[in-house]
């Protein structure tokens, strides 16, 4: 069987450091290791049209941020497939078809879309294609017989539910699309790194992040204002780990190696939280040992940045190459579900053929 890879953002703006502790590493990760038979990154303008279709112009112009992000991590266009969602026809007619596989009530107990419902306040105005999108991800995942998504923890009911689009669909019709399996980060800390304001999810909409291509001025804003343990008055108190939003981000980023170099007060992480319980270490001074270690994760991301931006012919070919080829691996996967579902009428007279039969 293909060992496929497919995943995706919504370009709703540019990505921060939780997209990357959360998927984007992982993707690297599998680029290097080369043990795949393609690789896709859809940039999901469609699906995020689902909830902002009253502001396209947001869509168009964070797709080029989003295609910048991807290239200024390291993900190679020689090796990974970066397309647009829209520009894949065969998507929407594959979500098409798949809907008539899913129930609303099962749709209505899928626990991420209730969370994005609840966050987004619809209550009872939710538009149907924010509702279906579940659907519309199994057909992204399925068009390209995708066998492995890396994906958040928060995407899982989003994974099982394409499991069973492809379980019924192939019950049903054929053996046709490929099951898929999720794949997680390896660090427990990086399954969904918190807002700076201590909120459980960082996001966009809640204006609670770190972008990969903030300025240091604004990455130093932005740590030395995080959410730390509101018990922790003075210096001398002890200090609470649980639920401290910086202790959380040096679990998904700190070494021995930062340690070593920016605190040789402590040789390790274990050491400094022992330390900041029992009192004594202050906000402050962590806070600026977080700073020295994100500046450096995001210096050279940002120089590559700057190199794309200066480029934007290469990111539009980019782009562009990588769309032709998804949608020629798209319209094979939709061709072999019609001839599964007897969608074919005009292929090889067979209509007629049938008919006769009769």
């Amino acid at each position: 069987m293909l060992k496929n890879i497919l995943t995706g953002d919504r370009p709703t703006g540019k990505l921060h450091i939780g997209h990357y502790v959360g998927s984007l590493s992982s993707r690297l990760k599998l680029q290097e290791k080369g043990d795949y038979d393609d690789f896709f990154i859809m940039i999901a303008d469609a699906q995020a049209l689902t909830d902002n279709a009253d502001n396209p112009k947001k869509i168009r112009e964070n797709i080029l941020n989003v295609a910048i992000d991807y290239l200024s991590v390291g993900i190679d266009p020689q090796k990974v497939h970066i397309f647009v969602q829209s520009e894949v026809s065969e998507l929407t007619e594959l979500t098409f078809y798949y809907s008539n596989l899913v129930t609303v009530s099962r749709l209505g107990r899928n626990p991420t879309v209730k969370q994005e419902i609840k966050t987004r306040n619809f209550e009872e105005s939710i538009p149907v294609g924010f509702f279906t999108y579940p659907i519309s991800q199994a057909a992204d995942i399925t068009a390209f017989k995708a066998s492995i998504v890396p994906v958040g923890d928060d995407q899982l009911p989003m994974i099982e539910q394409t499991r069973e689009i492809v379980r019924t669909f192939n019950r049903i019709y054929g053996e046709v699309l490929v099951e898929p399996k999720e794949l997680l980060p390896a660090n427990e800390a990086c399954l969904r790194l918190p807002g700076i304001d201590g909120n459980a999810k960082m996001s966009k909409s809640l204006g609670n992040c770190i972008y990969l291509s903030d300025s240091y001025e604004q990455l130093k804003s932005k740590v030395m204002g995080m959410y730390t343990d509101p018990l922790h008055i003075k210096v001398e108190d002890p200090g609470h780990i649980k639920g401290n939003t910086v202790f959380t981000y040096l679990d998904a980023f700190s070494t021995d190696e930062d340690f070593a170099k920016y605190y040789p007060e402590y040789r390790n992480l274990d050491e400094l939280k022992k330390a900041y319980q029992k009192g004594g270490v202050g906000d402050v001074k962590i806070k600026k040992f977080l700073l020295q270690i994100l500046d450096n994760f995001l210096s050279p991301i940002r120089e590559k940045r700057k190199y794309y931006e200066e480029h934007l012919d290469e990111v539009y070919n980019i782009l562009k190459e990588g769309t032709m080829y998804a949608e020629s691996i798209a319209k094979q996967t939709l061709k072999d579900a019609k001839n599964a579902m007897m969608l074919n009428y005009f292929d090889d007279e067979q209509l007629l053929k049938d008919f006769n039969q009769k």
